[in-house]
């Protein structure tokens, strides 16, 4: 077993199913805020930071999609949960991919946000590009990039204490352990194309119109290697939708654990 501590929230009623919410690249749990009040009316909701991240402890070696998935398995072996469903942003929607690829009993259901899938070889050059400027320390002067990719130019305008935000907590981060984290989203998409024995569990795949890193078409070759997957393409967003506009990510998250938690619990 390998250890870091790991911090968490849980909320909602005791005997409810378990919802487990996994945030992306740089951020936190704190990125679910708008989210978890919702969620934890009629859900047991379980929101905690990956290592390396927000409260965290430090990546205990070096990191892999496998590695995210030990800690989340280590954490519901701690809480003694013994079944889950896993709503995955970004890097967070490659983590839940491989945990019900390495523990599919634990696994209840899938919720896939915002999270890429195969690249064509000049995207995946392009994403192993900004990996390498960030492992070599150029973090800030890409910020203003990123940013632009993850918001709507509205956004900006509108909400520019929400872009501050998400900024700041980039910039918090330890940079080595953001920096293996940029490599896990650049190099562990190879590893969930098309995985076999295929993902079986109930599934939903979610991304904005305009997100140029986890694009729509990405979102429905995901669902389409995943029987039965709803796949909901979100109009005029870009990658950090659920934070710009949360309520149409709330609906559908809702939607889709009401009609399969509880008809697993009924």
């Amino acid at each position: 077993m390998i250890s870091s501590p790991t911090a968490f929230d849980i909320q909602g009623p005791v005997d409810a199913p378990w919802v487990t919410l996994v945030h992306g690249i740089g951020l936190s749990r704190e990125i679910w805020a708008d989210h978890v009040d919702d969620l934890s009316r009629q859900f047991r909701v379980l929101n905690y930071d990956l290592w390396g991240h927000g409260r965290s402890g430090p990546l205990p070696a070096p990191a892999s999609l496998s590695l995210y998935s030990m800690q989340l398995i280590e954490l519901l072996d701690h809480l003694r949960i013994e079944r889950t469903a896993i709503v995955g942003f970004s890097l967070g929607g490659m983590i839940n991919r491989r945990v019900v690829l390495d523990e599919p009993s634990r696994v209840s259901a899938l919720a896939i946000l915002n999270s890429p899938h195969r690249r064509n070889p000049e995207a995946q050059a392009l994403v192993e590009q900004r990996a390498a400027a960030t492992a070599d320390g150029d973090l800030a002067t890409t910020l203003d990039a990123t940013l632009a990719r993850w918001f709507t130019p509205a956004a900006f305008v509108q909400q520019p204490d929400l872009v501050s935000q998400v900024r700041q907590w980039i910039l918090s981060n330890d940079l080595d352990s953001f920096a293996q984290a940029r490599q896990v989203l650049a190099r562990g998409v190879t590893e969930l194309i098309a995985p076999e024995p295929p993902i079986t569990v109930a599934t939903l795949v979610l991304t904005g119109e305009h997100d140029s890193g986890s694009t729509p078409a990405m979102a429905r070759e995901i669902a389409a290697e995943i029987s039965g997957a709803r796949c909901v393409i979100v109009p005029g967003l870009q990658h950090m939708g659920l934070l710009e506009h949360p309520p149409p990510f709330t609906h559908e998250l809702l939607t889709f654990l009401r009609s399969t938690l509880c008809k697993e619990t009924s």
